[in-house]
C-alpha cells in the first residue's frame, strides 16, 4: 500500500505539472530517488533567492513579514556577494561555497577560449549544460547523500553539474507567479516522506527585474518588495499548517542595485575596437579585456592606463586585490581576461547607440555598499533574535549542508565556522 501512495502520488505531481500548461513549464521528475531512512530523520531546508534584494530593502520598504521573521531568527548586517557582483556567478557561489574564478560563472556572459565556446545565460543550451560549471550545487550533495532535494529556477538547478540534477526541478522561465512558486513548494512538502525533498531552492526575480528598470528608489520595486514579501508570508503560512517539524528558511540575494549614470557613460577606449589584437566582454560595471597576443599585455595595459580617465581604474588581472579571488591566481578556467576595467559607480562602460537599464550592479561591494546582499535565516535550526555582521555568500553553502546533515567531500571556499555560531546546536 505504501509503494501504490508513492507512485501514486507521483503521478499526481507529473499531472498537475504538465495538465493545460506548455512543455516548458512542466516540472521535470527524476524517476526512482527516494530518501534513505537516515535522510526521513533530517531538517528541511528551503533555501530562497530574490534576485536584487540589496541588504536594505526590507526595512528600506517595510516588507513586514521578512522584519519579524529576521527578528526572530537571525539576519545579517549585510552579505558580502561575490565579484563581481552579477546574478549567475553569485547564485552558483551560494549554492556551491565556491567563488566565481574557481567554479567557472565569471560572469552572466563570456568566453571560454580552450573550449572555444560562448557561455550566455540567456542560451538555455548553456545554462543546461552542466560542464559549464564547476563545484558541486547543494541538491547534488544532497542526492549523492540519499536525500532528495527540488529546486524552483535556481541558476543552474536544471543542469547536471556535480554529477547529478535535482529529484524535482523546473527549465528557467518567467510564467509562475510568486504565488503560484508558493504553490509548487507546498505540494513538494506534502509527498509522501520517502519521496518528499529536505532541501528546496527557490527563486524569485521580480525584484531584479524592478530595480533594473526602474531603479532601487521606484515606486516599482518598493512594490516588488512587498510581492516577495507577502509570498514569503503566504510560504510560511501554508509550511506552518503542514504540521511537518524541523523545516527552516534561508532567505538570500545575489547581489543589490544602484541607479548608474547612464546619461553620461564612459566610452570604450578607441584601441579595443581592434577585434585584429583584443576581445572584450563589457558588462558595463566591469570590462574585461583578452589580448591575443600574450607577448603585448603589458604594453597595452600601460597604454590603456596612461589613457584612462579619473572615471575607472585598470588593473592587469594578476594585480586585482586579493580580497576579489578574480585575479589570475584565481581563474582556474582561463575565463576572465589579462587586462580588467573598473568604472567607479555610478559611471558605466557604454558602447555608443546601445541602451541602459536604470538600475545595475556588478561593482565591488566593500567600494560600493549598494552591491550588498541579504541574509536572513530562521526555523528551529537557528538562534532567536541574533544579529551577525557581514559576511561572504560563500559561507552560506557550508551552513546549509550542516543543517541537513551533509558531509563535504571537495574543497570549497567558504568555511562552516563563520556561521557556525548562528545555529542553536
Amino acid at each position: 500500500m505504501r509503494y501504490f501512495l508513492i507512485v501514486f502520488s507521483l503521478f499526481i505531481c507529473q499531472l498537475f505539472s504538465a495538465q493545460n500548461i506548455p512543455s516548458d513549464t512542466a516540472q521535470i521528475i527524476v524517476p526512482n530517488r527516494y530518501n534513505s531512512a537516515e535522510a526521513m530523520q533530517k531538517p528541511y531546508v528551503i533555501m530562497i533567492s530574490t534576485d536584487g534584494f540589496r541588504y536594505d530593502y526590507a526595512k528600506k520598504y517595510n516588507a513586514q513579514n521578512l522584519i519579524k521573521y529576521a527578528n526572530a531568527g537571525v539576519q545579517a548586517n549585510a552579505m558580502i556577494p561575490s565579484y563581481p557582483s552579477i546574478t549567475f556567478p553569485n547564485h552558483w557561489s551560494l549554492i556551491t561555497g565556491l567563488y566565481p574564478s574557481h567554479h567557472g560563472l565569471i560572469d552572466n556572459f563570456f568566453y571560454d577560449y580552450k573550449r572555444k565556446e560562448p557561455y550566455a545565460m540567456s542560451n538555455r543550451k548553456n545554462a543546461e549544460d552542466g560542464t559549464w560549471y564547476g563545484g558541486v550545487p547543494l541538491w547534488s550533495l544532497a542526492e549523492k547523500q540519499n536525500m532528495v532535494s527540488a529546486s524552483l529556477q535556481w541558476v543552474g538547478s536544471a543542469s547536471d553539474a556535480g554529477g547529478i540534477r535535482p529529484t524535482y526541478y523546473y527549465p528557467y522561465h518567467e510564467k509562475f507567479s510568486p504565488s503560484e512558486k508558493v504553490n509548487k513548494v507546498i505540494n513538494w512538502l506534502k509527498l509522501p516522506e520517502e519521496i518528499r525533498p529536505h532541501f528546496i531552492s527557490l527563486y524569485f526575480p521580480e525584484v531584479d527585474g524592478a530595480g533594473h528598470h526602474y531603479g532601487p528608489e521606484a515606486k516599482e520595486t518598493e512594490a516588488a518588495v512587498h510581492l516577495i514579501d507577502n509570498a514569503i508570508g503566504e510560504l510560511v503560512q501554508k509550511v506552518n499548517d503542514l504540521g511537518l517539524k524541523n523545516v527552516n528558511f534561508v532567505f538570500v540575494s545575489d547581489h543589490g542595485m544602484i541607479q548608474v549614470d547612464g546619461g553620461n557613460p564612459l566610452e570604450i577606449p578607441a584601441i579595443l575596437l581592434d577585434k585584429n589584437r583584443f576581445d572584450y566582454y563589457n558588462s558595463q560595471t566591469l570590462l574585461r579585456v583578452y589580448v591575443k597576443n600574450p607577448n603585448e599585455v603589458k604594453v597595452f595595459y600601460k597604454e590603456l592606463k596612461a589613457n584612462k580617465t579619473d572615471d575607472y581604474e585598470v588593473y592587469l588581472d594578476k594585480k586585482l586585490p586579493n580580497y576579489l579571488h578574480f585575479a589570475t591566481r584565481d581563474d582556474k578556467y582561463n575565463r576572465i581576461g589579462q587586462i580588467i576595467l573598473i568604472p567607479k559607480a555610478p559611471k558605466i562602460f557604454l558602447e555608443k547607440g546601445r541602451k541602459t537599464s536604470v538600475g545595475k550592479h556588478g561593482y565591488d561591494p566593500r567600494a560600493v555598499p549598494e552591491m550588498k546582499a541579504t541574509f536572513l535565516a530562521w526555523g528551529p535550526a537557528f538562534k532567536n533574535d541574533l544579529i551577525i555582521d557581514e559576511f561572504d555568500n560563500i559561507n552560506v553553502y557550508p551552513l546549509v549542508a550542516e543543517i541537513l546533515g551533509l558531509k563535504i567531500d571537495e574543497k570549497i571556499d567558504g568555511k562552516l565556522k563563520v556561521l557556525k555560531s548562528t545555529l542553536k546546536r
